[in-house]
Parts: C-alpha cells; structure tokens; sequence
C-alpha cells in the first residue's frame, strides 16, 4: 500500500515553497489534514491559516496572486469548490489569475465524515468554469508531478485529492505528459477511462477478467481539463465497449467529458462507473467503496455484466 495523495501532495508543496520565494499556501483551518501543515513547517512566514472560512481564502489567494504570487489554496474538496464557488469562478477563473486550489478528502471514500463531507460534485463544479483546468491524480508519483508541473503554469487550476492510501500505479522516475490521458493496461475487449483511485479499482478488475479470458485496456486520465480529445478519440475508435470509472457523481465528471467527445467524434455507448446521482451515508472508506461498486470488485461485476 502507497501513501494518499494528500500526503504526497503535502511533501510537494514543502519542496516547492523552499525552491521558490514566489509560492504562498494558504488553508482553511485544516493543515493538518490537507498535510499544507509540512509547508508551514518548512516556510512559515508563506503560509496563512485563514480559519473556516473558505471564501475569504480564496479571495485572499486570488489577492496574493494579482501581486505576483503562486497561490496554494487548499481544504476539503467539498468546502473549496462548493463553499468558495463563487469566489473561484468571479475571483480566480474570470481574471485568470494563478490561483492553485487544493482539495483534499474528495469522493465517498473520506468515510466516516458522512454526506457533508464527501464531495461527489467537485469534479463537474470545477470543470464547467472557463479557463479552470482540473486534474486527479491516482498515486503519490502522479501527484508529485502534477503539483510541480502546476507550480510552473499561470492557469487557474483545481487538483482533486483524496483521504485514504492507495497503492502505487508509478514509480518515482515515471514521466508525465499531462497533455494526454495514459494507457497504462492494454487490451481488445473493452476500455475503462478512470481517474483518481479509480484507476486502482479498474486495474485490479482487469486482472481478474483476465483470469477469465477478457483483456480490458485501462486509461489513466489525470488531466480532466484541458484533455486531448484528440487522444481519447483514437482510443474509442478501437473499442465498442466502453467504461468510465470515477469516485464522483456520473453526471458532469469524467463519464461526462468522455461521453462529450464521443458524441462528437466517435459515437459510443458510455457504460458510466461511479456514483449514480445519489449520496451515501457515513461508513468506512472499504465499505461504502464496496456498496457503491467503486472498489475492483465492484468494477469488475459491473463491466462483467456487461461484457455478458
């Protein structure tokens, strides 16, 4: 078992804010969860504790950035998208200022904090504002990189974290290419588009088809927006079976953008993992992943039944 990408995301950060003067991180009172506590540990007269009050730390990143700062932003994903949104979309996104927001504890699998906690909108509130790129990383190697690659761009961007550990999909020397989704299993009898620790889930659900005869491709979209849909096209056009796999409402998410590029390009039938626009319950992270079909049994029952 790897380390959650909160963790990985807390040692990136602490890194760059020692290597560049211009990096400020802001938090909403939960440093020690989004782990922006090991930045303030390494740099902490650039680190702002702004209390519970999201908005006002986005506006507050969003003022640090028209000065010529890169402005870390973080809390739960739940709170920094939903609570701030419209801090993010007339602050940040509209003058398109370098604002990176941080959100942490994302999906169902935050657990025991319940329905109020659990952000399973994010995705589709963070990719329907112009100019706001997006990107979920599935392991500790994949968000190192992304943090760093964004520490280098003046966009306004939203990267999706989560609580638990998850296994490692990458060693540390991988290269990325944020440009393009990764095809990290091939196969010729369907595909399974994920993100996040979906891409865990999809890879151990492969396996066990392949016990049973069926080779399943797995992609690995990071980059929700900007995404190639050039990329993904040449994909669908190998496949007609085709899956999405998100821990995020199926509406507006990755099942979303992948069923906005077929429609356009290469139509296809999207059979569309993830929560089926309905909340959860509080419960742990094994069990409600479990419930929902979210983990690798999970996906490997629902695109078995359909491979059927």
């Amino acid at each position: 078992m790897g380390k959650a990408t909160r963790e990985a995301y807390g040692e990136a950060l602490a890194e760059l804010v020692q290597e560049n003067q211009k990096i400020v991180v802001l938090d909403a009172d939960l440093a020690g969860s989004t782990k922006t506590s090991l930045a303030k540990k390494a740099v902490p007269e650039r680190f702002f504790d702004m209390g519970i009050a999201e908005a006002n730390m986005i506006g507050h990143a969003a003022g640090f950035a028209t000065s010529g700062y890169t402005a870390f932003a973080s809390s739960f994903a739940m709170f920094c998208t939903g609570r701030a949104w419209e801090q993010v979309r007339n602050s940040v996104a509209y003058p398109h200022l370098n604002v990176k927001i941080c959100g942490t504890h994302a999906g169902i699998s935050v657990g025991e904090d319940g329905v109020s906690h659990q952000a399973i909108e994010d995705i589709a509130l963070m990719r329907v504002i112009p100019e706001m790129e997006v990107y979920v990383p599935c392991d500790a190697a994949e968000t190192k990189a992304v943090i760093r690659y964004i520490s280098t761009t003046k966009n306004p961007t939203y990267v999706r974290l989560g609580r638990s550990s998850v296994n490692d999909v990458y060693d540390e020397k991988e290269v990325f290419d944020f440009s393009k989704p990764k095809i990290i299993k091939e196969g010729k009898d369907a595909v399974i588009f994920a993100c996040g620790a979906m891409v865990q889930s999809s890879l151990e659900a492969a396996k066990k088809l392949q016990e049973e005869g069926k080779e399943i491709s797995v992609v690995d979209v990071c980059a929700i927006k900007p995404c190639s849909e050039e990329e993904i096209t040449k994909i669908l056009k190998q496949f007609e079976q085709v899956f999405t796999a998100e821990e995020h409402n199926v509406i507006g998410g990755l099942g979303g953008l992948i069923a906005e590029i077929s429609t356009k390009s290469c139509p296809r039938i999207i059979h569309r993992i993830g929560m089926q626009d309905c909340f959860a319950e509080s419960g742990s992270a094994t069990a409600l992943m479990n419930k929902y079909k979210l983990d690798g049994d999970g996906v490997y029952e629902e695109v078995k039944a359909v491979l059927k």
